[in-house]
């Protein structure tokens, strides 16, 4: 008779084997701010839409206990609303990266899918804007 040369593992105590793969989805986020270059647009507040997917990894389960176990969707959307209060943004793009600077102060966070559309500004078309996506390098310059 054979014998069995498997191992058994226990999941429960090693968890410590795993890495999670997480992403937090902020969808529709619709804001009232005076954003562009032109010279109405600084004058005037407009609707801008934000839609974010925020992709992190943790070594670790969350811990229904701990909110830092987590990346917090609402800590995220007050940090877009406190950069919005506290600038004008001519371009799109340039307000896309002081939100990538923010959000990539969580070392979890390696990458972000950062759209920004404006909703009223053209007639003919619902909505324009832009969309970008910033990757974490782990390569060392």
């Amino acid at each position: 008779m054979r014998k069995n040369n498997l191992k058994l593992v226990k999941i429960n105590k090693n968890r410590h084997l795993f890495n999670y793969e997480k992403k937090v989805l902020i969808k529709d986020l619709v804001l009232n701010l005076k954003l562009g270059y032109n010279e109405e647009e600084k004058n005037k507040s407009q609707k801008v839409k934000f839609n974010l997917d925020i992709n992190y990894e943790d070594k670790k389960p969350s811990n229904d206990k701990d909110i830092k176990s987590i990346v917090n969707y609402a800590k995220i959307v007050k940090l877009i609303k406190k950069l919005i209060k506290n600038k004008h943004y001519n371009f799109l793009e340039t307000l896309a990266e002081d939100v990538f600077d923010e959000l990539f102060k969580d070392k979890r966070i390696d990458k972000i899918t950062l759209q920004i559309e404006k909703l009223e500004i053209m007639k003919d078309c619902s909505a324009v804007g832009i969309q970008i996506s910033k990757k974490r390098s782990h390569d060392r310059f």
